[in-house]
């Protein structure tokens, strides 16, 4: 993420001298790497299948309970960022132990909790245990693996490892949170222990030289500052009317600090993003649409979730089971992968936007009575399939003409955009949800009826979200050059 090649101390040539050899060491790293990784995407995907009982255990309001979800994802996104620096400075085998060590300890936290608040608590300093050891664990592959051929092998078993514990993660929560959620925190901490002890023994340390080169702390603390402040805000317009002091301080605040924070980046010597980055066109549209695929996807998962266990009463095991074609966006993945260097990034990408548009207005068409293969699966298989089509578009369009030096700039910004449009997007969809709900309620509509209503009217909003996003793709995006 720096600009400038750094020097490095003899100390720390010998280090890296040691990771680039052919060192046996670095595979075991990689092992150690990737258990972490399984441990950090099993939880977003099965938190979402043990919301429900988290609610009624915990007392959660409706808009409250989204908070276990966002909070994780602000701080994760919010500070993301700012761990890969600190990991380029103090060293990258340091701030990873430190993050495994403060999300094991958030997980007990999550564990344990007896209040909503306290497992909110648990959940932001989980988000940023991620923010500290993601990062620093991208840029520990980079040093083990120099040949470009081993580091695409590695990145490789990364994201594989990736997409396995997003998968299973559903399946696994379900099948603990049939006997206590607790229990889905609890799991991590065998991996956290493994991971300290094994840290030590076999990843080697390496950082970039720390002159010349200053924590922006003030940038990365109002940006998720405002952040939280602005999705507060939104989630108070499911219990206050918009022009109610709960609903427009939180906004506003939220608001002057997220301007605070582009000023600071502005005047910064050493800013976490440098403005130069958003002068390009097409990287401007790869991010802002990176965080509406986000924001759609996560809330119709959310939604999609409770709907299944709140209105057609399906078990937590079963709604695990039952998410598994959302993988569905694997195959568009690999599928997108295959057809953009023949048919162009644009088209196959405007493609994947409108096609899981209409995916989402399948989905839309659920109602109380609704079967699981009449009226979910093709919305997820439809949604899923022609979403994955537009990934590898959004990676190459993040990194459309950056130099070597800000690839690493590049693919933190879109992680962070992803982590925010996911809070953002769920804190909109949410609400617009829940507000319907009462809505229909107050006009006497059954509780299940009003509450399917205002998911399908969630989903349909969402629709035309990525409708827009794909006609953005059209006009807006320049043709970006796909990158490996």
């Amino acid at each position: 993420m720096t600009r400038d090649r750094p020097a490095v101390s003899q100390d720390q040539q010998e280090t890296a001298g040691e990771a680039r050899g052919p060192d046996p060491r670095r595979r075991q790293a990689l092992v150690v790497l990737a258990a972490v990784q399984f441990m950090l995407a099993l939880d977003i995907a099965g938190v979402v299948v043990a919301l429900p009982k988290i609610q009624v255990d915990l007392h959660f309001s409706d808009a409250g309970v989204a908070w276990v979800i966002n909070g994780y994802v602000l701080m994760a996104g919010g500070f993301m960022m700012l761990g890969g620096r600190l990991s380029d400075m103090f060293g990258r085998r340091r701030l990873f132990l430190a993050g495994v060590l403060v999300f094991g300890v958030a997980s007990v936290t999550c564990g344990a909790a007896v209040s909503s608040s306290m497992l909110v608590a648990g959940r932001f300093m989980q988000g940023t245990g991620e923010a500290l050891a993601g990062p620093a664990a991208l840029g520990m592959i980079a040093m083990l693996f120099p040949d470009n051929r081993d580091r695409v092998r590695a990145l490789g078993v990364w994201f594989t490892i990736t997409g396995i514990g997003g998968a299973s993660g559903s399946v696994i929560s379900g099948a603990l949170t049939g006997v206590d959620w607790r229990w889905f925190f609890y799991i991590n901490i065998p991996v956290v222990v493994f991971a300290v002890y094994a840290v030590l023994r076999v990843l080697p340390e390496s950082r970039m030289a720390r002159e010349g080169h200053r924590i922006d702390l003030p940038g990365a603390v109002t940006a998720t500052g405002g952040l939280v402040a602005v999705v507060y805000g939104l989630l108070q317009v499911a219990s206050y009317p918009w022009r109610s002091s709960q609903v427009l301080l939180p906004l506003l605040g939220g608001v002057a600090l997220l301007a605070v924070m582009v000023v600071v980046e502005t005047r910064s010597r050493d800013p976490l993003i440098p403005m130069r980055f958003f002068a390009n066109r097409t990287r401007v549209t790869a991010n802002v649409l990176s965080m509406v695929t986000w924001a759609v996807f996560i809330g119709y998962v959310v939604m999609l979730n409770m709907y299944m266990q709140q209105v057609l009463h399906y078990s937590p095991l079963r709604t695990g089971l039952l998410n598994l074609p959302v993988s569905t966006v694997n195959v568009g993945i690999v599928l997108g992968t295959r057809l953009m260097p023949r048919f162009g990034v644009k088209p196959v990408m405007a493609t994947g936007y409108l096609g899981s548009a209409a995916g989402l207005w399948i989905a839309s068409y659920l109602h109380v009575g609704s079967s699981y293969a009449g009226g979910v699966l093709p919305g997820i298989i439809v949604f899923g399939g022609f979403g994955g089509l537009c990934y590898p578009g959004l990676i190459s369009g993040a990194l459309h003409q950056v130099t070597d030096q800000d690839a690493g700039l590049g693919s933190g910004v879109q992680t962070a955009m992803q982590q925010i449009g996911a809070a953002l997007g769920l804190a909109l969809l949410v609400t617009l949800a829940l507000r319907y709900t009462q809505h229909r309620a107050q006009a006497g509509v059954l509780a299940a009826i009003a509450q399917t209503d205002g998911y399908a009217l969630a989903f349909r909003v969402s629709a035309a979200a990525l409708a827009v996003a794909g006609v953005l793709v059209i006009a807006v995006l320049q043709t970006p050059q796909l990158r490996a």
